[in-house]
């Protein structure tokens, strides 16, 4: 409430600022293009949010045996296997993984004309936990005892990574939007410096006729303000356009073609421009200060 009252506006106060000339242009400049940077920062960090929430939620309750064995004892251990995930607690289902599926998971790295039943690969088992979850330590003993050619693997040892590194996205993102804060502040203060001394003269005769200084920061403080409000407004509101022209996310790409609002999403852009205005408001009022002490 305190910053609407001080933006208020005073048509007296507001002719001891220049309206326009190099550092209102400077400004609002400023202003439009690090809230267009942030609403991408915004975006990549609620994106790298979503995937890692995707990656722990759909990899959390999968995990996978690979069997390898001699063609001739292939169908036992795979029986044997089945068996055993058929009493083991915490195990919702598990089903073995077909030619074609086998063919779809190696088809990106090997090209979609490869002989699977022509090569010894492995023999892959698809697990799928309930909600307590199995014990894979105990798993992997039993299957030692009755299955020696199967590996289980709970995905834990690339699960972790890939969440790991969505995270650090994420916060990446957050910093990102924080060192923006801090430019366009340093950028408002280098503009308000500017134009303070190059009014020096003007706030001197203001000071004569009995103008204090808070009377004179105050309207300093107002035209940045409102600038800088204008300036996030308009540069959020090109980010968001581009933000909603970026491709759809697919299966394919879904990080790279996901970096978009969701939902109650767009509502976080919109908090740019007060934010902006609010990061305005502290660096004009503390660069207006400094300099009119100064000018004693």
């Amino acid at each position: 409430m305190t910053l609407l009252l001080r933006l208020s506006s005073d048509t007296a106060a507001d002719r001891v600022v220049p309206p326009s000339g190099y550092t209102a242009r400077l400004t609002g400049f400023t202003a439009a293009a690090m809230a267009f940077l942030a609403v991408f920062a915004v975006a990549l960090s609620l994106a790298s949010g979503r995937l890692a929430d995707r990656w722990q939620s759909s990899l959390a309750q999968t995990a996978t045996i690979r069997i390898s064995a001699p063609a001739e004892q292939m169908t036992a251990q795979t029986e044997a296997v089945l068996a055993v995930l058929r009493t083991t607690p915490g195990v919702a289902s598990a089903r073995v993984m077909d030619d074609a599926e086998q063919r779809a998971l190696l088809e990106p790295w090997f090209g979609p004309d490869l002989p699977v039943e022509a090569l010894p690969l492995p023999r892959l088992v698809e697990i799928t936990e309930d909600s307590a979850g199995f014990d894979a330590a105990g798993l992997r003993m039993r299957l030692a005892g009755e299955a020696p050619g199967a590996v289980l693997d709970d995905h834990t040892r690339w699960r972790e990574p890939l969440v790991a590194a969505a995270d650090r996205l994420r916060m990446l993102g957050l910093t990102a939007v924080l060192v923006i804060a801090g430019a366009t502040a340093a950028m408002i203060t280098l503009a308000a410096n500017a134009s303070l001394a190059a009014n020096a003269q003007v706030i001197r005769v203001l000071r004569l006729v009995g103008a204090r200084d808070t009377y004179i920061a105050r309207a300093f403080v107002r035209r940045f303000t409102r600038r800088a409000l204008a300036g996030a407004a308009a540069g959020t509101a090109a980010g968001m356009l581009a933000i909603a022209l970026l491709p759809e996310a697919d299966a394919a790409g879904a990080f790279l073609t996901g970096l978009s609002f969701r939902g109650a999403g767009w509502l976080w852009p919109l908090t740019i421009p007060p934010l902006a205005a609010i990061v305005a408001f502290a660096a004009t009022r503390a660069a207006a200060f400094r300099v009119l002490r100064g000018l004693m």
